[in-house]
C-alpha cells in the first residue's frame, strides 16, 4: 500500500454536491485496472440475466421499450433490472470503500491489495448485497417507492467496510446516513445515478443509431452497448456511494477532525474508520 495525499482524492473536509461527483470519478479512475475490469463482468452479468425477461416483455432492442400489451411482465423486468443494478453497485461497493478509505489515510491501495480478502469482509458484503437488491426489488414493484429505496440503500456496504457494522445493521446505518441533513446524501445519491442514467441512455442509444433497426446484429449490439456502458457506470456509482458514506460522516459526525488529529500525532489508522459503537 503506498502513500499519497488524502487531498488527492478525498479533502477532510465537507465537500460540495460537484465536489463529491468529481471526487467519484477521480477514485475510480485511480482504481480503474481493477474496478472496469470487474463492472465489466457485472454488467455483462446483468444482460444475459435479463435476456429472458425481456424477450417473455416483448421489449425491443436497443431501448427495450415496452409492448403495452404485456405491461405486466415489462413491470417485472424493470423491477429485476432495478434490483439487478442495486445489488451489483453494491458488490462493487466493497472494493470502492476499501480504496475510499486508503484515500483518507493518506494511501494508494494496489489492485492486489483492492482483491485481497483480508479484512474484505467479502461473504458479508454478498448478504448486504443481496438484502439490498430484494428490497430494491419490492420497492421496484410497488412504483415509485423506487427512489426512496434506491436514495436510503446505497451507504450500506461502505458502512459494512469503514464503519465495520455489523451484517444485520448495515442497512439501517445506510439509511440513518442518508436521511441527515434533509436526506442530503440520499438525494445526491438519486442525483448521481440521474446524471449517470442520461449518460448511458445518450451513449448506448448514440452508438446503436448507426445499426439498422432490421439488423440480425442488433441484438448482439444492444448487449455489448449497454455493457460497455454500464461496465463504467456501475463502478463509478459504487465510488459515489463510498465519497458520499465519509463525506456524510464527516459532516455530520466529525470524522474529518478525527482524522486531521490523528494525522498531525502519526497515529492515522484504520481502525479510525469504525464508527463508535
Amino acid at each position: 500500500m503506498d502513500h499519497a495525499g488524502p487531498s488527492d482524492v478525498l479533502p477532510l473536509r465537507p465537500l460540495t454536491t460537484g465536489e463529491l461527483l468529481d471526487a467519484a470519478v477521480v477514485l475510480f479512475r485511480g482504481h480503474a485496472t481493477v474496478l472496469l475490469p470487474a463492472g465489466l463482468l457485472f454488467a455483462l452479468s446483468e444482460q444475459l440475466i435479463l435476456a429472458p425477461l425481456r424477450a417473455a416483455a416483448g421489449a425491443v432492442p436497443p431501448a427495450y421499450l415496452p409492448t403495452w400489451d404485456r405491461f405486466g411482465s415489462y413491470w417485472l423486468l424493470l423491477a429485476a433490472g432495478a434490483a439487478i443494478e442495486v445489488t451489483l453497485i453494491s458488490l462493487l461497493g466493497g472494493l470502492t470503500a476499501r480504496a475510499a478509505g486508503a484515500a483518507l489515510l493518506g494511501r494508494r491501495i494496489s489492485g492486489p491489495g483492492l482483491l485481497d480478502p483480508r479484512g474484505a469482509r467479502f461473504p458479508a458484503v454478498v448478504l448486504v448485497a443481496g438484502a439490498a437488491g430484494t428490497v430494491m426489488f419490492t420497492a421496484a414493484l410497488a412504483g415509485p417507492v423506487w427512489f426512496v429505496a434506491y436514495a436510503v440503500l446505497g451507504l450500506a456496504v461502505p458502512a459494512l467496510i469503514l464503519d465495520r457494522v455489523p451484517v444485520w445493521q448495515s442497512l439501517s446505518r445506510s439509511a440513518v446516513l442518508a436521511c441527515r441533513s434533509g436526506l442530503r446524501a440520499g438525494l445526491i445519491r438519486i442525483l448521481g445515478y440521474l446524471v449517470w442514467f442520461g449518460i448511458r441512455v445518450g451513449l448506448g442509444l448514440g452508438a446503436l443509431a448507426v445499426v439498422e433497426s432490421g439488423s440480425p446484429w442488433l441484438g448482439v449490439l444492444s448487449v455489448a452497448g449497454w455493457t460497455a456502458v454500464n461496465a463504467i457506470a456501475y463502478p463509478t456509482l459504487a465510488c459515489l456511494d463510498a465519497v458520499l458514506q465519509v463525506e456524510t460522516r464527516m459532516r455530520t459526525e466529525g470524522l474529518d477532525i478525527r482524522l486531521i488529529r490523528a494525522r498531525t500525532r502519526h497515529t492515522l489508522t484504520p481502525e479510525l474508520l469504525a464508527v463508535d459503537r
